[in-house]
C-alpha cells in the first residue's frame, strides 16, 4: 500500500472529524491529489562509480601481471630494451604517489594506460610470436622483430604524452607560485 503523500493526512483528518461531510470521498481524493503533484516526487539514489585511484588500483594489479608475460617470450635485443623502457615509464606513472594521483584527475590518461596494459603491449607481444612462428615456416617474409620494434617505438612516444602533461602541469604550478610569491613582495 503506498504512503500517504502530501497533502493526504490533512484531508483524513479532516474526514475523521466530521469537517469534510457528505463530500469527504472528494475531499480525500481533492487533498491526495494536489499532494501527490505538490510533493517532490522520490528519487532513485544516484549510481556509484569507482573513484579513480580505485581504478589505479585495478590498473596496477593488471600491470604487474603484464610485466611477467613478455618475460615469458624470447624477444630480440632491440624490442626487449625498448619493451624495457616503456615498461619503466609506465610504472613510473602508475607508482602510488603524487604522480599518479594527479593522473587520477586525468580520465584520458588513465584510458591511455588501460589501453597500453590491457591491450596494446600484450597484442604487440603475441603477434610478434605468432607472426615469428609463421616466417619460420614461409621464410622470405618481412621480419617480425622491426614490426614490434616500431610498435613498441610508437607505444612509447605515447606513453610519454601523460609523463610530458604532468610535468608542463608541475611546471606551470611552480611559476605561479613564484609569481605569487613576488606578488606578495617577499
Amino acid at each position: 500500500m503506498p504512503r500517504p503523500r502530501g497533502a493526504a493526512p490533512v484531508a483524513y483528518a479532516l474526514t475523521f472529524t466530521g469537517l469534510a461531510g457528505a463530500y469527504w470521498p472528494v475531499v480525500i481524493a481533492g487533498l491526495y491529489g494536489a499532494g501527490a503533484l505538490i510533493a517532490p516526487p522520490t528519487r532513485p539514489p544516484a549510481p556509484e562509480f569507482p573513484d579513480a585511484s580505485s581504478r589505479l588500483e585495478t590498473l596496477r594489479a593488471d600491470f604487474v601481471t603484464l610485466r611477467e608475460y613478455p618475460a615469458e617470450v624470447d624477444l630480440p635485443p632491440g624490442a626487449a630494451g625498448r619493451l624495457v623502457e616503456l615498461t619503466d615509464l609506465l610504472d613510473g606513472l602508475l607508482a602510488p604517489g603524487w604522480v599518479s594521483e594527479a593522473l587520477a584527475t586525468d580520465p584520458e590518461g588513465v584510458h591511455a594506460l588501460a589501453r597500453f596494459v590491457h591491450q596494446d603491449i600484450p597484442e604487440s607481444v603475441d603477434t610478434f610470436v605468432r607472426t615469428r612462428w609463421w616466417t619460420r615456416v614461409a621464410p622470405g617474409s618481412e621480419p617480425p622483430e622491426r614490426h614490434l620494434k616500431r610498435q613498441l617505438d610508437l607505444l612509447h612516444r605515447e606513453a610519454e604524452g601523460p609523463a610530458t602533461g604532468l610535468c608542463e602541469a608541475e611546471t606551470r604550478r611552480r611559476r605561479t607560485h613564484t609569481r605569487y610569491l613576488e606578488d606578495r613582495g617577499l
